[in-house]
C-alpha cells in the first residue's frame, strides 16, 4: 500500500558555526522549526545551485534556542570544522503533496514554479521557472524571449502572487524582467 505522495521543501539554511562541539546557526525557512528540527530528524541537505557537498542527509542530535536564533548539533558535523563546511548548505524536508504553509504569504517552491509572472496593468512577462535560495529568495522567470530574469521575493517587488488564478504580479521596472531600451537592440 503507497502512502501519500510528498513533495520536498526548504525548511532552512545552515549558517555559521556556534562554539566548537559542531553547533551551528540554522536560518530558519520554516514556520514549524520544532517539527522540522527535532531530536531524530533527518533532512536532506544539498549546497545551493546544485555545487556537491559532502553530505546528503543530516540527522538532528539536539536543537536549542540562543535569543532568537535556532542553534542545531546534527550527528554528521561532531566539530567547529565539520560545521564550518557545512555553511551554507539548503536543507529539506518531506511533506504531503496537499500542504500548504500556515502563513498566508509564505509558499513552498512548488507552488510557485509555473506561475504566469505578470506587470502591473496584466501584461506577460513570462513564467516561474525556479526559486533560488540564498540570503535573499529569488524568482526566477523564463521570459518569452528565452532570457532567465531573477526577481527579489519581497513584496515590494512582488506585491500579489495568485495561486488560484495561476500568476504572480511582478512590479517591474526596465532591467529587473523588462531589458533596459538600449539592451533590446
Amino acid at each position: 500500500m503507497e502512502g501519500p505522495e510528498t513533495i520536498e521543501v526548504v525548511i532552512g539554511r545552515v549558517g555559521k558555526p556556534h562554539g566548537l562541539r559542531g553547533e551551528v546557526t540554522v536560518e530558519l525557512r520554516t514556520d514549524e522549526p520544532e517539527r522540522r528540527f527535532g531530536t531524530g530528524a533527518s533532512v536532506r541537505a544539498e549546497r545551493p545551485h546544485g555545487t556537491t557537498a559532502p553530505w546528503t542527509a543530516l540527522t538532528v542530535a539536539s536543537t536549542r534556542w540562543h535569543q532568537s536564533t535556532l542553534l542545531v548539533r546534527f550527528e554528521e558535523l561532531p566539530d567547529r570544522t565539520t560545521a564550518e563546511a557545512a555553511r551554507g548548505l539548503l536543507l529539506y524536508a518531506s511533506v504531503p503533496a496537499g500542504e500548504s504553509p500556515d502563513e498566508p504569504d509564505e509558499f513552498y517552491d512548488h507552488q510557485l514554479i509555473g506561475l504566469l509572472a505578470v506587470d502591473l496593468d496584466g501584461h506577460g512577462l513570462g513564467e516561474v521557472s525556479a526559486v533560488v535560495h540564498g540570503a535573499q529568495d529569488l524568482l526566477q522567470i523564463h521570459t518569452p524571449d528565452g532570457r532567465e530574469a531573477l526577481v527579489p521575493f519581497v513584496s515590494a517587488l512582488v506585491p500579489e502572487v495568485d495561486l488560484a488564478g495561476g500568476r504572480v504580479v511582478v512590479a517591474d521596472r526596465p532591467g529587473l524582467v523588462t531589458p533596459f531600451p538600449e539592451d533590446e537592440a
